[in-house]
């Protein structure tokens, strides 16, 4: 059996290593990307494994699929980046990652809490040693409502973690947990943007959420409202963000993953110029100059534990399939 694995993170390299040789899989590792230049590195491979920047073209699967490639495995959870549609007419096993919620949801609650306390402008002053409490005022969780926008694995360990706060917690979730209801209020989504002092999202990216947070439901939220989007970058409609931010409709914006980001995340351009004006790249750069907007660069998955896990699940999927004929961590249809 054989894998090639592309865009490898020198921390996934000794766990994909360790997985091939104890079970005998000779391995391609490579630090590119999957695209149309690199897909002839996969010649002999019974599956490839990817995280979230390779490219899945009707080119790049119609060569995979002539090369005798039978398994596609997303070390990353999302996998809207997959081409799912034509892969599977291809007669494609997918399959995307796992890892424990906690890593994300640590992150999400660490977000609120920077938005609450004005971090930013915290920190920007201290260094520039301005040391005054000037529009520093912050506010307690427990007098706050905070609405969870996504109730699934991770938004439900926000949820656990949140109760101890104090606050009121209001989730939406198009399937009811019964564990959730112990912790948070299920409502629909309009009461979320109502009611909710703190929104963070935990929603899938798929048709029907493309775009959710956009004017209508900016309209219906609360002034200063706090939005989190841990998530997807699509989730936000970013022209309805940049009016929200400028009218200070929101209060404080905390993006751990946004528009555009893909082929620029997890590069560095500290010594480049990105030049993407009129894309969404260019008009993160400029809600960046506001000091109530945070932006890190898609990391809140990022522990030890995660990453490890990520990594061990694209080879485990691809052996299991060809090994067993079908793996856990397989796409539903």
């Amino acid at each position: 059996m054989k894998i090639t694995a592309y865009e490898v993170r020198p921390d996934e390299e000794p766990v994909i290593r360790n997985l091939c040789d104890k079970y005998g899989i000779d391995v391609v590792i490579t630090r590119a990307n999957l695209d149309e230049n690199t897909v002839n590195l996969a010649e002999g491979s019974d599956g490839i494994t990817t995280l979230g920047q390779s490219t899945y073209s009707n080119e790049v699967l119609d060569e995979l699929k002539k090369m005798g490639v039978q398994v596609l495995a997303s070390r990353c959870v999302g996998y809207n980046h997959m081409n799912v549609e034509y892969a599977r007419e291809l007669g494609f096993k997918l399959c995307n990652g796992s890892y424990a919620p906690n890593g994300v949801a640590e992150y999400s609650v660490m977000a609120i809490l920077m938005c609450m306390r004005h971090q930013k402008k915290a920190l920007y002053n201290t260094n520039d040693n301005d040391f005054t409490l000037k529009g520093k005022m912050g506010r307690e969780l427990r007098s706050l409502t905070v609405g969870i926008l996504g109730a699934g694995k991770i938004g439900k360990t926000v949820i656990k973690i949140l109760s101890g706060f104090g606050c009121k917690i209001l989730a939406y979730d198009v399937v009811q947990d019964d564990e959730v209801k112990e912790y948070a209020t299920y409502v629909d989504m309009d009461t979320i943007y109502k009611e909710c002092d703190v929104i963070t999202i935990h929603m899938p990216l798929l048709p029907a959420t493309t775009g959710m947070i956009n004017k209508d439901a900016i309209s219906k939220m609360k002034d200063g409202v706090i939005i989190i989007n841990n998530a997807r970058g699509e989730l936000l409609d970013v022209d309805a963000i940049i009016e929200g931010v400028e009218s200070e409709k929101i209060g404080a914006l905390f993006c751990d993953a946004f528009p555009g980001e893909t082929g620029i995340i997890h590069i560095p351009h500290n010594t480049d110029i990105i030049r993407t004006e009129g894309m969404p790249y260019f008009k993160l750069k400029y809600l960046r100059s506001f000091v109530n907007v945070y932006h890190t660069p898609h990391m809140a998955f990022f522990t030890e534990e995660a990453a490890a896990s990520m990594a061990a699940c694209g080879v485990d999927s691809i052996y299991e399939i060809m090994t067993e004929g079908k793996s856990s961590h397989e796409i539903p249809c």
